[in-house]
């Protein structure tokens, strides 16, 4: 379980690292983004990627355990 924490906070500092390198690269507002933000969609695609992400995380903590429950019962 510990090595599945660090693995995904090395992986969200991955991502954020990276996101944070190509932000800076934008010479003026990203219209796409004000209108959605305007609209109220953002908050739509905001919510979806974190479903998503939850879905994710969820999966992965529920195969490590069952994982290492066969562990244990084999070993």
């Amino acid at each position: 379980m510990n090595k599945l924490i660090k693995a995904l906070g090395l992986g969200l500092f991955t991502i954020l690292s990276c996101n944070l390198g190509f932000s800076q690269d934008q010479a003026g507002p990203v219209e796409m983004a004000d209108g959605m933000r305007q609209s109220g969609k953002i908050y739509v695609v905001i919510a979806v990627i974190l479903t998503i992400l939850a879905g994710l995380i969820f999966y992965i903590v529920r195969l490590d355990r069952k994982i290492t429950r066969l562990e244990k019962e084999n070993g």
